[in-house]
């Protein structure tokens, strides 16, 4: 039989599934894939129901309902103080992963360059090599995962056609500053260069930090091409409802690539998600105090086990420092974590280029009841390993 593309050979499929999986396998908690164990508003649901009974089920229009749409657009307006046009600056996606590639294969020929931090959510290198750019990776420096802006001049001076930020960052939880973004934004000037964000976690930061838009930053607009997801904001991940927003010129385009990637996401959700999209300020300071509380739970427990970790700003992840259990890396300890402690993490090395020591990340988006039994299998299992 014919070979399969040679660019499959330059990645893996996802550590975070296999992870799930063996957790599955070995009835571990599974703090590896980053989805709620707890449903969306109450909103949402009635709102599902109402949709089932309606005449949202064929297709609708390919970038997005209408209704849905300029939903979208009047709560991401209230939010960054952008004025978008429903019709003119956005894409709905099936999540935020299709919203990515989207990005992606817009703004990137075959060959480009795209500057990606590291660590780095998992899916952005594959998604540079799919679309056949070629990553250049940035270390952030520890131990407060700042930028090294000489690094980033110097692959600036690739000439690269994008850059990636996702910002709260996935693995780390880092929330960049302005001053980080605004020096990203004159590089891109500089080199003309596109800025792609990442951003579903925009609602889930922490006391002293704040989300910043990128395309709300002066002068910013046209050349970035934000990605974004309802999953994370109102714990509805298994919906796969995400969008492209950008200038009228990209997204002319971008609906071109997302039109024959997926068609169009689900019509009967679109219509549903409405109701999340018009809750109060309310809802999202609530959100706020959730993870707030969760992160507090989850990081005492982690104390308990005498091993350092990062405290992140954002987002729902925290990565344990592991190198002193005593494996040769950081997959071996994720798996004996897994079978010997009950608990799933993913193998810190999954997200980084350069060599990171031995970290392992967890999520805590978990009931507080199973964040104390996954922290006490996890204190549990690293005393029996230290002796």
């Amino acid at each position: 039989m014919p070979e399969t593309s040679t660019r499959l050979t330059a990645f893996s499929e996802s550590v975070i599934r296999g992870m799930t999986r063996m957790a599955n396998q070995h009835n571990a908690i599974n703090l590896s894939q980053g989805f709620p164990d707890f449903g969306p508003p109450e909103e949402l649901l009635l709102a599902l129901e109402r949709a089932t009974r309606g005449n949202f089920h064929q297709y609708s229009v390919t970038w997005g309902s209408p209704r849905f749409r300029t939903a979208l657009a009047a709560k991401i307006s209230r939010f960054t103080g952008l004025a978008l046009d429903p019709d003119e600056h956005l894409v709905v996606t099936c999540g935020s992963t299709e919203a990515m590639m989207v990005a992606m294969m817009t703004a990137c020929n075959p060959g480009d360059k795209v500057i990606v931090f590291s660590p780095f959510y998992e899916n952005y290198a594959a998604d540079a090599i799919l679309s056949g750019a070629q990553p250049i990776f940035v270390p952030l420096q520890p131990p407060d995962l700042g930028i090294s802006m000489e690094a980033l001049a110097k692959a600036f001076e690739q000439k690269p056609k994008a850059i990636i930020v996702c910002n709260p960052s996935n693995p780390t939880g880092k929330v960049f500053t302005r001053e980080e973004l605004l020096q990203i934004l004159r590089l891109a000037e500089e080199h003309d260069a596109f800025v792609i964000t990442d951003e579903p976690y925009e609602h889930i930061v922490y006391a002293g930090h704040e989300h910043i838009p990128f395309a709300a930053l002066p002068g910013a607009f046209d050349r970035t091409i934000t990605c974004n997801s309802l999953s994370k904001t109102y714990s509805i991940t298994g919906w796969r409802l995400g969008y492209v927003q950008a200038s009228g010129a990209v997204i002319r385009q971008a609906r071109k690539v997302h039109d024959f990637l997926t068609v169009g996401a689900a019509a009967p959700l679109q219509e549903a998600a409405i109701a999340g999209l018009e809750l109060p300020d309310s809802y999202y300071e609530g959100l706020r105090e959730l993870y707030s509380r969760k992160r507090q739970v989850f990081l005492e427990l982690l104390r308990e086990t005498g091993l350092s970790y990062t405290e992140p700003q954002g987002a729902y992840y925290v990565m344990l420092d592991v190198s002193a259990l005593g494996f040769e890396n950081d997959t071996a300890a994720a798996e004996w974590l897994v079978k010997d402690a009950g608990v799933a993490g993913v193998p810190g090395s999954s997200f980084f280029r350069e060599p990171s020591g031995q970290m392992v990340r967890f999520h805590f988006a978990k009931s507080e009841d199973v964040l104390c039994e996954a922290g006490g299998r996890l204190a549990e299992g690293i005393a029996r390993r230290l002796g």
